[in-house]
């Protein structure tokens, strides 16, 4: 039992239970005054505080939905109804995934090459990281329609726009922390390879791009949760049919909260899992190469 309280699963299950309990707590405080007005509005003076409690959780369109509502939801929505429905949320989870997934692979290829760039040239380093750093101070909500036009005037549509937000939101913390990672090497190491004549490629690929392994897959996991948020941000001014962030839409234009919060309940599933899986893939890449630390 001390095993188990030490382990990983205690502290999840504990800090899973405590937001439940606020959440609950929550949603009776802020379906309060619409509970109050339907039983004015129906002449019901007589209710005992339990049923009131059960009232503000049970109602139609809550304020703040309560957790069972939200999971009745969830598995209405993803186990019983057809992965091609357009009412599943895992036809339009993966719709969202697969831009979100693009762009964090474009953002992945440029966050690296961006870095090799910076690390290998000093004028790169002073001139373009600042920019790269500043170009994260934009909201995405005020370039996501801007790219989105432009990208559709000149014929480029389907994923690629969204994918374009994401790649923006992702690809900053690769080339930071590729950065970091190959410029990790400590000094004598990289005095050892000039010693034996390596010479810039070898030092690449023998020193300095293994010791950024770690810092690689820790950038990916930031990253890659990022861009499932780009992808949503994306398809929110492109006034999308489809996706998370189209259901997000429909659910704020028909005063659907359950249904806002069971969109927003499954894209954060999805972003843990993706994250999770990025954590496995370092950690088996980091146990090959003898890597311990990231």
């Amino acid at each position: 039992m001390t095993g188990w309280r030490e382990g990983k699963i205690f502290p999840i299950l504990l800090v899973l239970a405590t937001i439940t309990v606020f959440w609950y707590v929550m949603a009776v405080v802020m379906n309060t005054p619409w509970q109050k007005d339907v039983y004015e509005r129906a002449g019901t003076t007589d209710v005992s505080q339990t049923q009131f409690i059960k009232d503000t959780w049970s109602q139609e369109r809550p304020v703040l939905p309560s957790p069972h509502q939200v999971a009745q939801e969830v598995w209405a929505t993803t186990v019983e109804k057809k992965i091609t429905s357009k009412r599943s949320l895992i036809y339009h989870a993966k719709i969202t995934l697969s831009s979100s997934m693009l762009g964090f692979a474009m953002g992945t290829v440029l966050g690296i090459l961006l870095a090799i760039a910076i690390v290998y040239n000093q004028a790169l380093n002073k001139s373009l990281m600042p920019w790269i750093i500043a170009s994260q101070t934009i909201p995405v909500l005020a370039i996501a329609p801007m790219i989105i036009v432009v990208l559709n005037a000149i014929g480029v549509q389907g994923l690629l726009p969204k994918a374009f937000i994401s790649m923006y939101l992702s690809f900053f913390p690769i080339a930071v922390g590729m950065v970091k990672g190959l410029n990790s090497p400590e000094t004598h190491h990289l005095d050892l390879m000039y010693t034996y004549s390596a010479s810039a490629s070898q030092s690449f690929w023998k020193l300095r791009l293994p010791s950024s392994l770690p810092y690689l897959f820790t950038s990916m996991k930031i990253a890659v949760a990022i861009s499932l948020v780009g992808a949503i941000v994306a398809e929110l001014p492109a006034g999308a049919v489809a996706g998370l962030g189209a259901r997000l839409l429909a659910g704020s234009y028909y005063g659907q909260t359950i249904q806002i919060w069971s969109a927003l309940v499954v894209a954060s599933i999805l972003a843990a899992l993706l994250v999770t899986l990025i954590d496995l893939l370092g950690r088996f890449v980091n146990h090959r190469m003898g890597l311990s630390h990231g």
